[in-house]
């Protein structure tokens, strides 16, 4: 026997054309919204899909790594001489900062939701609803910003080689704009996860910046006066050493680029294969995977940022550094062909090339992670958002646009890019605070407080010194925030509920009809006395003509959070005051009525007949109070739900109000 996903194609129907072809074509794989279509940031969840932490360092080292193509080149140009003094400040925070409070997240948020997810915990309701969407403005300016750069620093690296044709020069845009579009169609083809690939290219790549540090080191120390030369430089612009190092902590936030690699690595947690005994409420050994993947990483990548940020700015002349120079965005590079060759060199650039276009991949493939993550769930995201082909092609348009307005230049999209790597630092460092005050414990709290104050500072100070990074991170977040209000807004007639179940009292409330149809008063848990059932049962029978003979059962829906849209319902059976109740709690009143009375058709066999009062009041205040507290016009709106959902009025339940 053959199972299969779909029925066969039935080769006898005629194909569809134009506009049809191209929406099924669009939307394949609509309900697949992660894991067809795997990048190497991609999640998956299945224990033979797991890896060993070294592997999965990898995957999240094309981002991470990566940045060594341009952070050398951005470091000497943003700090000068004093670069490899920022730079230590800069790995220290790396060390005592962020590997800290990453690896507390990794132990708190095992499922790879991140930091992001943890603040979801932390703050109830629509505030932390809205909070998330902000954090999601950021990630989104993180991975857009990777997707871009790198594209336009992989075209530097192509571009500048001493054998690129002639004709590439002055071609960035055009080159970059290629990068992005090959990225975007090896995605709408179907990108499956590779860590292999990633295994191949993070090993090549330490490996030749290896050797070029190795080479350069021997040329450094072989001519002292080139180390005394930077050395006076130093001493010249900034009078004595100490100054020099005040200066170093005020300027090491324009280095924030080689903090990067840290949220991916959480993201991808669930690669990391466990222990035999791991479960899923508990993975020991994935977590401590997981840390040790974070804390090699970061060593490997401190001792390359301190070695390359020294080499750079002793041995490559200043003005190489401006826009137009040989080493602007790709100083190793530069080095690489000055003292190992052409041969050397021309390598070094095409395995650059390389991870730099996959650190793109590995960004497109977080944020076809991220947007099904949150938003569905909130009822915050179009139906088409599910599909990942569309997502791609706006992905891919925004990165065309980006591209555009920086025209493809590295150095101009640093800061955008730092803003998003430090606010999701900003907010890890605040949710790892936040939950350790909640476990008392005090020692903790202060350090990881301490850490979050310098990550504050060295947010705003980003932001002040690069205030394009806030305005594109702004314009991102406008855009999250509006295209989800309006899809919750055009998804508030649907049905939320994703299970219903009816305990037994219920069940038994609804086997004493054995004909129908079932009666069923809708009656708020605000009055709960004898006499309020009293007057709901006499105006029913009264005013919406309930039959005498038959025994009506309330139902009760308690609004617990708002905010919330997909939930799993539990409808209890309670006898109160003698009169026989359901008592279910949801998000929003009328679509968990709907949900309720379908469930008890399907149940039952019979159909229900629900009785309302109208609701008094402004209905445009009732549409709000439904939109946004879950309340406001009940029957009006549970009559359009149920209609929504059973377009077939004969099969639908009735809606009674008076």
């Amino acid at each position: 026997m053959t199972t299969l996903s779909r029925p066969p194609a039935d080769h006898s129907a005629p194909r569809p054309r134009g506009a049809q072809a191209l929406k099924n074509w669009l939307l394949f794989g609509l309900q697949d919204a992660k894991g067809t279509h795997q990048g190497p940031g991609a999640v998956g969840g299945d224990s033979h899909h797991q890896h060993p932490w070294w592997q999965v360092m990898c995957l999240t080292g094309v981002d991470y790594f990566s940045t060594l193509g341009y952070q050398p080149a951005i470091a000497a140009l943003a700090a000068g001489v004093i670069s490899p003094l920022a730079t230590l400040v800069l790995v220290a925070v790396t060390l005592l900062g962020a590997l800290p409070v990453y690896r507390r997240v990794a132990g708190e948020s095992h499922r790879g939701e991140g930091s992001i997810a943890m603040l979801e915990r932390l703050l109830p309701r629509w505030s932390g609803k809205l909070f998330v969407l902000v954090l999601l403005g950021f990630a989104a300016t993180d991975f857009m910003i990777t997707m871009t750069l790198s594209a336009a620093d992989a075209t530097a690296h192509l571009i500048q080689n001493p054998v690129a044709p002639g004709w590439l020069q002055g071609e960035q845009v055009p080159v970059t704009l290629f990068l992005l579009a090959l990225l975007g169609a090896v995605f709408l083809r179907g990108f499956k996860e590779a860590v292999g690939v990633a295994v191949v290219l993070v090993v090549l790549y330490l490996g030749l910046n290896a050797v070029v540090v190795a080479a350069t080191l021997v040329q450094v120390f072989g001519h002292p006066v080139a180390v005394g030369g930077w050395w006076t430089a130093l001493l010249t612009s900034h009078g004595d050493p100490l100054m020099a190092v005040a200066i170093a902590l005020l300027v090491f936030p324009k280095l924030a680029l080689g903090l990067s690699g840290f949220e991916t690595g959480v993201a991808v947690m669930p690669q990391v294969r466990g222990d035999v005994d791991d479960t899923d409420d508990n993975p020991a050994g994935r977590i401590r995977g997981t840390r040790r993947m974070l804390t090699t990483a970061a060593v490997i990548m401190s001792g390359f940022l301190i070695t390359t940020s020294f080499i750079t700015v002793v041995l490559i002349p200043e003005q190489e550094f401006q826009p137009g120079g040989q080493a602007n965005g790709r100083a190793l590079a530069y080095l690489a062909h000055e003292y190992l060759g052409v041969g050397f060199g021309s390598v070094y650039d095409l395995s650059t090339i390389a991870i730099l276009w996959f650190a793109g991949a590995s960004a497109m493939a977080g944020l076809l992670n991220l947007v099904p993550r949150y938003l569905p769930r909130y009822g915050m995201a179009p139906g088409w958002a599910k599909a990942v082909r569309p997502l791609v092609l706006v992905f891919t348009a925004v990165g065309f646009l980006i591209t555009f307005l920086f025209n493809a230049d590295v150095d101009a999209q640093g800061g955008a890019y730092a803003t998003g790597v430090l606010v999701l630092m900003t907010s890890a460092a605040v949710a790892v605070t936040l939950s350790a005050r909640r476990r008392a414990q005090r020692k903790r709290t202060v350090g990881f407080g301490a850490i979050a104050v310098v990550f504050v500072y060295t947010t705003v100070a980003n932001i002040f010194e690069r205030p394009e990074g806030i305005r594109i991170a702004g314009i991102f977040i406008l855009g999250i925030v509006v295209i989800s209000l309006l899809s919750r807004v055009g998804r508030s007639f649907e049905l939320h509920a994703t299970r219903v179940h009816l305990d037994r009292q219920a069940l038994e409330f609804m086997s004493g009809t054995l004909e129908g149809p079932i009666a069923i008063i809708a009656h708020e848990p605000l009055r709960m006395s004898a006499e309020a059932y009293r007057d709901k049962l006499a105006s029913a029978i009264e005013v919406s003509h309930l039959p005498l003979g038959q025994e009506a059962v309330f139902l009760e829906v308690v609004v617990d959070d708002s905010s919330d849209f997909e939930t799993e319902l539990h409808v209890q059976g309670v006898i109160r005051h003698g009169y026989r109740i359901l008592e279910v709690h949801g998000p929003v009143v009328p679509n968990t009525i709907a949900s309720v009375l379908l469930h008890i058709r399907d149940v039952t066999g019979l159909m229900p007949h629900i009785y309302f009062r109208w609701t008094e009041g402004n209905p445009v205040i009732n549409l709000v109070k439904f939109l946004f507290l879950g309340e406001g016009e009940i029957a009006t709106v549970t009559r359009e739900v149920l209609r929504e959902a059973v377009p077939d009025v004969t099969k639908r339940p009735w809606v009674h109000v008076g």
